[in-house]
């Protein structure tokens, strides 16, 4: 899964209340909604356990610039093994063999709890009716612990995660898989993300798209769509996250 904390993201992309061919947004027939995870449903953050394995910050940064970095990390999102991501890193830097592997063995202290108010709101769709599903970059196996620590996550119709088919945002083939794969018309599909470059790159493939940054933004950003979720209250799952 990809972190803020370890590369360097956009600021927010705004949605305009009209198109640009000047199409009203609500008017538009939004009939797939497509939600990112990282960032969006769950926090992730790889510092949370390294503020402890490594407590001095400047050493825990040289780390994460030169060692564990989101160029490495992100190749795992994008199907290769943990083993051979480790093995790579521990060839070029054996005294940091304990840190490397920790990177893997405490991944789920780096995705601490949900953001409650966003599962609430995708819940409320997905009981609406709306036809929900998740695109996530998201290395394979980590997803499926994902997926026991918050059940929430499947809940939705479906959900490609990069680590299946080989494939990351903000490519435009990983948004022409998770299109073909459930049916869904680009025209007629809005995305989620926390990433200004995912954001644009499903743009990219045709469809809308708005970046998340919190819960409040993303209903006023609905909204504009003409797309008012039920108020729905979080899952235990998710309130036990807290």
């Amino acid at each position: 899964m990809q972190s803020g904390a370890l590369s360097g993201r956009s600021g927010p992309i705004s949605i305009a209340s009209q198109g640009s061919a000047g199409i009203p947004m609500s008017s538009i027939d939004i009939r797939h909604i497509v939600f990112d995870i990282g960032k969006v449903l769950i926090h992730y953050d790889p510092n949370l356990p390294y503020s402890r394995l490594i407590p001095d910050e400047a050493e825990r940064s040289w780390f994460f610039a030169n060692v564990c970095t989101s160029d490495w990390n992100i190749e795992q999102d994008r199907g290769r093994s943990w083993g051979e991501a480790e093995a790579i890193l521990i060839r070029n830097h054996p005294e940091r063999e304990d840190h490397i592997r920790a990177f893997r063995r405490h991944w789920h202290e780096m995705v601490p709890h949900a953001y409650v108010e966003t599962v609430a709101i995708m819940e409320g769709l997905i009981a609406d009716g709306w036809d929900v599903t998740m695109l996530t970059n998201f290395a394979s196996d980590t997803f499926r612990e994902a997926q026991k620590l918050y059940p929430f996550l499947t809940l939705p119709r479906g959900v490609t995660v990069s680590g299946d088919v080989r494939l990351i945002k903000p490519d435009l083939a990983i948004y022409r898989t998770h299109a073909e794969a459930f049916d869904l018309d680009p025209g007629a599909t809005l995305f989620i993300d926390d990433s200004a470059a995912n954001v644009e790159g499903a743009r990219a493939a045709g469809w809308h798209a708005v970046q998340f940054t919190g819960a409040e933004r993303l209903k006023a950003d609905l909204a504009a769509y003409g797309i008012q979720p039920s108020d729905a209250a979080p899952s235990l799952a998710a309130a036990a996250m807290l």
